[in-house]
């Protein structure tokens, strides 16, 4: 996916890929995965052996079974909804947040200049604000401007004070966070559940071999091949294709999260007080290393916006 972002540096509109396509290493881990079974298993071994359409059946009905008879049909939507999230990047980078933070920084200079009531149409109407439609990559975020537009109601208001909004935010926060967790643990139980179902799948093909114990020793041994192939390939779905895609998922909702975190704090400095650009100045210090902006960087970037 190809996004344009306006360079503070230089003055204008750079195309840069953005990281929202495919999630690469996730598809390098699981080719590496495959490498390092089936690829070493073939060296001395046929794969044809591995070909037995009867347990791969069983063990997709068992999984997909187990995860819907141990969810809610909220659960279910919520993890079906948030699986195509693993193979994308992450759209939360350094471009982002400095448009954010400008964002934010641009609102506060408004309320400081013309007071809290002058915002009160932009918040209202978001898509059809002047400031707003200045950033449409977060606007594009409904959750986003959902949180900053009610807390920026509330300050508006006038009736709480920072600390009634701050314990707000928290408990939204909080709750957000919550339920951002629940596809996480629903594919992390999954996984845990996986191998069991390997085991039953074998066993059941055990018990077809005993129901055959006068074959010949090469029937026998292929039907207890066949059997713990169901073994195989519950261990190998469960850790090497379920597991990390239930460790991906919580990534995403760890780093979804620091917006929040990034909008509240810019947003308490200023009801503390603060001047726009130091309560801009709290936020850009909430952000993870790797997409926190440098102090001069973020100054020359609010400057650059400031004279376009």
């Amino acid at each position: 996916m190809i996004t344009t972002y306006r360079s503070a540096q230089d003055g204008f509109d750079a195309r840069r890929a953005t990281p929202d396509g495919i999630n690469m290493l996730l598809i390098i881990g699981y080719v590496i995965i495959l490498a390092a079974s089936l690829g070493t298993y073939a060296v001395h071994g046929s794969l044809a052996a591995l070909w037995v359409p009867m347990e791969y059946l069983a063990i997709f009905g068992l999984t997909v079974g187990g995860f819907v008879a141990g969810n809610g049909m909220k659960t279910v939507k919520a993890t079906i909804g948030a699986l195509p999230k693993v193979f994308k990047g992450s759209h939360l980078n350094k471009t982002l947040y400095m448009d954010l933070l400008a964002m934010l920084f641009e609102v506060l200079a408004k309320v400081r200049k013309e007071g809290l009531m002058s915002i009160e149409n932009d918040i209202e109407n978001p898509h059809e604000s002047p400031i707003f439609t200045k950033y449409p990559t977060i606007v594009a975020d409904h959750h986003v401007m959902e949180f900053i537009c009610d807390y920026l109601r509330m300050m508006v208001g006038g009736n709480l004070n920072a600390f009634e909004i701050e314990n707000l935010m928290d408990i939204e926060i909080e709750t957000h966070h919550q339920e951002a967790h629940v596809p996480v643990h629903a594919v992390a139980k999954l996984a845990d559940a996986t191998p069991a179902f390997g085991i039953i799948v074998a066993v059941m093909g055990v018990v077809n071999v005993m129901g055959s114990v006068g074959a010949p020793p090469a029937v026998l041994g292929k039907m207890i091949g066949g059997a713990l192939v169901g073994t195989f390939l519950g261990i190998l779905l469960a850790y090497g294709f379920i597991s990390p895609v239930a460790g991906q998922l919580g990534q995403k909702v760890e780093e979804e999260g620091k917006i929040f975190q990034v909008i509240k704090t810019v947003l308490l400095a200023s009801m503390n007080g603060y001047a726009p650009q130091v309560a801009v100045e709290f936020g850009r210090k909430v952000l993870y290393s790797d997409d926190r902006p440098r102090f001069i960087e973020l100054e020359e970037d609010l400057k650059a916006r400031k004279g376009k």
